[in-house]
């Protein structure tokens, strides 16, 4: 009866000029028992037909013609192996990416610049100090004879002082200021000792030597020794000359005693061209001796830099003279020489380096140039005004500058007096230990509280 009822249906459908489906021919249950069998999610019966689906679907070129010409083993072979390499290429870059990635590098801007540079300030020394008052200076040398005999048993017959006629010599000092030679006196309680070395771990006896050091009472001693025989007595010569030459004013016209530049520089040549009178700057150092700085201020167009080479650089022809250095002050004979920059105080103990006589130097420099950031990355100063130390120098702001300004200040206030090697503050007076008798002492002040400020 069922049947007979569905093909009346169809035929009057088919009558009426509508069309049906199957599924609409068998009615709601047959709908229903093919959606039964349909899931929501449908799987592939195998791996090669996901995989074929995914070919022909994706944008990846290659896979499509992977699918396509699986007729020709050749070509499949061929775009298998290509794109595996693709893969391989891609993964590649990916591991590229992420090892620069987790490296954390810096980015680091450089720029070379080919414009005319002014040529730096150029600082020599004969190393020959002054030799003032002699007498004291050549009862010191006997006394290092003495010292040296009795350290090692050498008789050292020749003066390690030598005097010339050249030698510079002051005069008129009477009329500077309060200047006597005669109060000065060489004190014998700074002898040249030989001390046993007991904190050495190895059983052997060693010795040191070196000379006691106390405070104004005489107490509160302490041993300034060295391993080195030579390190001591260049110390304990360093010790005494200071003292000796303490007693020269602190203004004086060197104009009037110092030697012209011809005896020292026989020849003077920047960039082919010769040096004028006006391009260096003469100042004496108490070790180093006269000394001549080279375009000091860096405002002279005639020093620009515009070509690189030796030709074009400055050439000199120094007369060194190895008879007019005093030995236990400088143990080098030749020319001090530094390179600096424009406005700057040469300490040349700290960036000179030494010149042999006799043989042509070359020197090449290359500047760098750093610029510091300051703010969160330290503390920086651009002229020292902001530094809590008051500079000594007239020259622009350094590190080594501020040091030594710093170690004066507390040089004077904790002894009276300063060290000689360093400017003096308004109304101080250098050191000597007829009126400062634990000056010596007072030199071991090494730190400077409060010091901040890096040249930015």
């Amino acid at each position: 009866m069922l049947e007979t009822h569905i093909l009346q249906d169809l035929m009057s459908w088919f009558s009426k000029g509508q069309y049906l489906t199957i599924k609409d021919a068998l009615g709601p249950l047959a709908r229903e028992e093919e959606e039964k069998k349909e899931g929501l999610i449908e799987f592939y019966d195998s791996f090669k037909d996901m995989f074929e689906f995914f070919c022909k679907n994706t944008t990846i070129h290659g896979t499509i013609r992977l699918v396509c010409s699986d007729s020709n083993k050749m070509k499949t072979a061929f775009w298998t192996l290509l794109l595996l390499a693709s893969f391989g290429m891609l993964y590649w870059q990916f591991a590229l990416m992420f090892s620069q990635y987790w490296a954390y590098p810096v980015v680091l801007t450089m720029s070379m610049h080919s414009e005319p540079k002014m040529f730096p300030a150029i600082t020599i020394c004969n190393l020959d100090p002054y030799r003032y008052p002699v007498e004291h200076l050549v009862r010191l040398d006997q006394m290092a004879e003495e010292s040296i005999a009795f350290l090692y048993g050498i008789n050292t017959s020749a003066s390690l002082f030598h005097m010339n006629e050249k030698n510079i010599q002051v005069k008129d000092l009477s009329s500077i200021g309060n200047f006597s030679r005669s109060n000065f006196k060489l004190s014998q309680n700074f002898s040249l000792l030989r001390i046993s070395d007991h904190s050495n771990r190895s059983g052997k006896k060693y010795s040191k030597v070196g000379f006691r050091l106390c405070n104004a009472t005489g107490g509160n001693c302490f041993y300034k020794t060295y391993s080195s025989g030579m390190d001591a007595i260049l110390e304990w010569y360093r010790f005494h000359y200071m003292n000796i030459m303490s007693q020269m004013p602190v203004i004086i016209n060197i104009s009037d005693h110092e030697e012209q530049i011809e005896d020292m520089v026989y020849s003077c040549q920047y960039d082919g061209e010769p040096c004028r009178p006006s391009d260096y700057v003469h100042f004496h150092h108490p070790v180093f001796g006269s000394c001549y700085t080279f375009n000091s201020k860096g405002t002279d167009s005639f020093w620009t830099a515009t070509k690189p080479g030796i030709p074009y650089g400055l050439s000199l022809i120094l007369r060194a003279e190895q008879k007019d250095h005093i030995p236990l002050l400088s143990t080098v004979a030749g020319v001090k020489v530094m390179i600096h920059n424009h406005n700057q105080t040469p300490f040349l103990e700290h960036e000179g380096f030494d010149i042999r006589p006799g043989i042509a130097t070359t020197i090449g420099i290359q500047q760098d140039e750093v610029n510091r950031l300051g703010g969160n990355y330290g503390k920086c100063t651009t002229n020292g005004n902001d530094v809590n130390v008051k500079l000594l120098y007239n020259n622009s702001y350094t590190l080594q500058a501020c040091l030594h300004s710093c170690f004066q200040h507390i040089m004077v206030r904790k002894c009276g007096c300063g060290y000689y090697y360093y400017p003096l503050p308004p109304g101080a007076e250098y050191c000597n230990y007829n009126k400062h008798s634990a000056w010596g002492k007072g030199k071991r002040l090494q730190s400077c509280p409060g010091l901040q400020g890096t040249p930015s």
